[in-house]
């Protein structure tokens, strides 16, 4: 008896504990790159479902932003379409774009859909075009300081959030595809990471996450595996050109997003069950945080605790 009304008072313990996260948050949008291996293992894809439906019903309003790289690869192989890069950029044929447009809205956004509306009616799909959400323009990669055409990949120009707004104000849950519209007509696949920051702004929301499938930015990657907890935009600023490929569009989008506005980006390992919880609603917290530098002053990261 005595360890069952222990494991209720520990139970108590955490709950009060989340309270002055909830009063932070209450009624604030986070809007949540969703992406990497939270979305492709089974379990965790549940667990990031209950974890969107708990902030929902704990009063925050949640926006996704998701991209989808291993299944557009996969549906490129079935239909003979080969992938090629160019400088990290996935060089988008109109062949090619016609399939990334399918995966993301026709399967990967139906999926993530589905899995949340198990608990209630609350995940809408949109794609960047609808309703002029993002507006893009054609981007070129820079291989040996000259422009190189990539096909129809975008960089976003504008962005449009008054659907997105209707949605929240609803207390519906958006899930958003990285596709845009361009003025020219055409519709491009653009970087979900860029795009999440970019929504962020948009939306004054209260924090960016960014999930990923490393634990955070490392201090010294690969001669360390420490992981940064915080840093500010100028200290960002500085590391951004030393770092990996696969971190420099997550850690651009929480340096943009700040920049912007948003008082707080995370990266945070999407392979944990329930990472955006602990993000969240604890003290400890997980991943990198990136803060705005102080105007005006060099601060050092203890300065900004």
């Amino acid at each position: 008896m005595r360890q069952n009304r222990a494991g209720v008072m520990s139970k108590a313990e955490t709950l009060i504990k989340a309270l002055p996260w909830l009063e932070r948050f209450h009624g604030r949008t986070v809007v949540i790159k969703y992406g990497g291996h939270a979305m492709t293992d089974e379990a965790l894809r549940h667990s990031f479902a209950e974890d969107i439906v708990f902030l929902r019903y704990a009063g925050l309003k949640p926006v996704i932003v998701h991209g989808g790289g291993p299944q557009i690869n996969a549906a490129l192989d079935r239909n003979g379409i080969e992938s090629s890069f160019t400088a990290g950029l996935r060089v988008t044929t109109p062949e090619a774009m016609e399939v990334v447009r399918m995966v993301l809205t026709g399967q990967v956004q139906r999926d993530v859909v589905g899995l949340i509306n198990r608990h209630g009616p609350f995940a809408l799909g949109m794609s960047g075009e609808d309703a002029n959400l993002l507006t893009a323009e054609r981007k070129h990669a820079v291989v040996d300081g000259e422009p190189v055409d990539i096909g129809q990949v975008g960089e976003i120009v504008e962005v449009q959030v008054g659907a997105v707004r209707a949605m929240l104000d609803d207390g519906r849950v958006p899930v958003v595809s990285s596709v845009a519209r361009g003025d020219d007509g055409e519709v491009y696949n653009v970087n979900a990471d860029t795009a999440a920051a970019a929504i962020a702004v948009a939306l004054d929301a209260a924090k960016l996450v960014v999930l990923t499938d490393v634990e955070g930015l490392y201090a010294n990657w690969p001669d360390s595996d420490d992981v940064i907890d915080r840093l500010t935009t100028d200290e960002l600023a500085e590391l951004l050109p030393g770092l990996s490929a696969g971190m420099v569009p997550k850690m651009e989008a929480c340096l943009t997003a700040v920049r912007g506005g948003v008082p707080q980006a995370h990266v945070l390992d999407g392979r944990v069950s329930h990472a955006l919880l602990l993000e969240i609603f604890t003290d400890e917290g997980i991943g990198t945080m990136v803060l705005p530098s102080p105007a005006g002053a060099q601060r050092t990261k203890e300065g900004d605790a």
